[in-house]
Order: structure tokens, then C-alpha cells, then sequence
């Protein structure tokens, strides 16, 4: 274990305690500190900051999150950062309800419940935990990959009120190392381990905007842990949810979704088939032919009165993120979890 040094974090006043083999962003969830991020891996941005004293140095990150001239200026992520002296840093991107106010960082050991197939590619994980994980809905964990140190993050499906299980939907990649193990690999009755929460794409205490959602491929997962809080908690809002996917053999979920919408006060669902719409008519629900953005774009005129939640794969949450920038809406009323896959293979 390295030397130990103070950081300062500046507008927040908050401080924290960091070795100098750890990265900055760990050290701060060690000590129950939440500080925006998101894929956690040098490569989207969201945990952006700005040095204003001390040394520090990065590991490998995209220069797509942050480019040599902003390096060269003093900015870093602080997902790649370690600290070699007492230093200062300026948040640029912070949530002061959160910051402190977030579930603590746990790791528990949880128990293979259901592995169940609900698509071509994507997979429903149960998990069976001994104690209860503290999380809010809409963030994800990391399982570690059995009889290694690596692990893949996953959004949990469920929320904080199911305290026995938690669950995940996971998107197979070709040769990914986490989720060829759902085919062959892991059984009922494995041990995981779950390390979590992390994520900033949870609903926001006190706002009261309609909310507008929009997911493609495991990008459900979230927000599906969303809709069941707002479901849970009798919310009053105008909701939309928009789902994209290729074809109509590509959709999941959709009788809970709508048994979810009739307990909420003004619910809509509409998903988008980008390939083909056959078939769709035949589920019940309202589908489009077309990207989801294209059909968002469509059926919301109004996007920027609302508050928009994006999760999904790059194209989809970059698409989406365009849209809203196109039709005004505040920055501040924009949450995303930007799927990623790891710097190896799966998410």
C-alpha cells in the first residue's frame, strides 16, 4: 500500500483520505463519498475535474473522455487518477443531494437463483443475496468473474424493496468473458461476487417534471428498476417509456411493463423496430417502425418540459442525447448511463 493523501474537493468542501495505489474515485466511494460518474473506465467522461493543486497521475484512459490540450490544462478523470501528494480538485459535474447522501459502497457474496433466456441476446440473472443490497434504483453493480480479480458492471432490474434478490438483464457478446458463462459457465447455486452501487442515473428527490425514458437492448434493465419505484411509490407524473430494438422477437418484458403502467397515474409505452415491425401487432403494445429517437422526436414535442432518462448502447444514447440538445432541453433534465463494453470484452 502506497503513501496516504488528503483530497480537497472544491466547490463541496468535502475531503477524503486516498493511497497512492488506488484511484481517486474508489478512495471516494470507499469513504461513502458518491461522485458522478459513469462507466468508471477512462472512457465517458462523466467524473471530469479540474486540478487545481497538487500531483497527480493518470492510467490508461480515451482520449475521446479527455484530449491531450485539456490534459495539458489540468483537467483528469477522476476514474484514472492517482494522487502522489495532498491535492485540490475542482468537481466540474456534481449532485449535492447525492454526494454524501448515496448508499455506501458494499461487496456481498450472493447466490446463482435463475438464469433465464428472455431474448437471442439478452439473459435474465437472479441473484440471491443473504443480506440486502442498499441501492437506488436505476444504478448498477460489478460481478466479479469466478476464479478471477475482473468483473463486468450490470444494472440491477430490481429495487431496494426486494430484499432477497437482486436482478440483472446482461446482453451476450461474442466471446464475452462474463456472459458465455450464462450459457456455460455458471448453474443454480454458484456464488458471485457483487460489489455496488455505483451509478448516478437514479430518480431525483423532490422533482416533479414528467419524465420521458428510453432504452435499447439491456439498457432495460435500469430502467425497468425505475419503473418499478414509480410504480411503488404510486408516482403522479406523466411517464413515457420509449424502447428501442431490431425486430419484435427482440422485446422482453412486456406483461410486467404493462401491469407496471396500469398501477401509474398517466403511463405510455411505445417501442421502435428499427428492422422490421412484423409481427409486433400481435404483442399488444404500440410499435413503430424506426429508431426510437426518430420516434421520440415524433410523439414528444415537448421534450424539453420533461425530465429524459437515456440508457442503452453509444449509438442509441448519442442519438438520443442529440435529440435532446435539438429540442432545447436543459442539461440539467438529462440523465444517461452510456453502455460500454469493457476495455477486453463484455459491458
Amino acid at each position: 500500500m502506497g503513501d496516504k493523501h488528503r483530497i480537497s474537493f472544491e466547490p463541496v468542501g468535502v475531503e477524503i483520505e486516498v493511497t497512492e495505489d488506488e484511484k481517486i474515485l474508489d478512495a471516494a466511494f470507499r469513504q461513502g463519498v458518491h461522485l458522478m460518474h459513469g462507466c468508471r473506465e477512462g472512457q465517458c467522461s462523466a467524473c471530469k475535474s479540474y486540478v487545481l493543486e497538487g500531483d497527480l497521475q493518470m492510467e490508461r484512459y480515451s482520449t475521446f473522455a479527455c484530449n491531450d490540450a485539456e490534459v495539458e490544462e489540468g483537467y483528469l478523470l477522476l476514474c484514472r487518477a492517482h494522487a502522489y501528494s495532498d491535492c485540490t480538485i475542482e468537481l466540474l459535474n456534481f449532485d449535492e443531494d447525492e454526494l454524501l447522501n448515496s448508499a455506501p459502497l458494499q461487496e456481498i457474496t450472493a447466490e446463482v437463483a435463475e438464469i433465464v433466456p428472455h431474448t437471442r441476446d439478452i439473459v435474465g440473472l437472479r441473484l440471491r443475496t443473504a443480506s440486502p443490497l442498499q441501492f437506488k434504483a436505476g444504478q448498477y453493480a460489478e460481478l466479479t468473474i469466478p476464479g478471477t480479480e475482473d468483473c463486468r458492471s450490470f444494472s440491477m432490474a430490481t429495487t431496494p424493496s426486494t430484499e432477497d434478490h437482486v436482478e440483472f438483464l446482461i446482453k451476450k457478446y461474442p466471446g464475452g468473458r462474463f456472459s458465455a458463462l450464462l450459457e456455460d459457465g455458471l448453474a443454480v447455486g454458484d456464488s458471485l461476487l457483487l460489489r455496488g452501487p455505483y451509478g448516478n442515473f437514479t430518480l431525483k428527490k423532490g422533482h416533479v417534471l414528467p419524465l420521458v425514458l428510453m432504452a435499447g437492448g439491456a439498457g432495460m434493465a435500469p430502467v425497468l428498476s425505475l419503473l418499478r419505484h414509480l410504480a411503488e411509490t404510486a408516482d403522479p407524473r406523466r411517464i413515457r417509456f420509449y424502447y428501442g430494438a431490431r425486430t419484435a422477437a427482440d422485446l422482453f418484458c412486456l406483461d410486467e411493463i404493462r401491469a407496471l403502467g396500469e398501477r401509474l397515474a398517466d403511463f405510455g409505452f411505445v417501442v421502435a423496430l428499427s428492422e422490421s415491425a412484423d409481427g409486433a401487432g400481435e404483442l399488444g403494445v404500440a410499435a413503430e417502425a424506426g429508431m426510437v429517437t426518430d420516434v421520440v422526436e415524433a410523439r414528444e414535442p415537448e421534450l424539453h418540459r420533461a425530465e429524459v432518462y437515456l440508457c442503452g448502447p453509444p449509438p442509441m444514447v448519442d442519438a438520443a442525447l442529440d435529440l435532446a440538445t435539438r429540442q432545447g432541453v436543459p442539461q440539467d433534465q438529462v440523465f444517461y448511463d452510456k453502455f460500454t463494453t469493457s476495455v477486453s470484452d463484455d459491458q
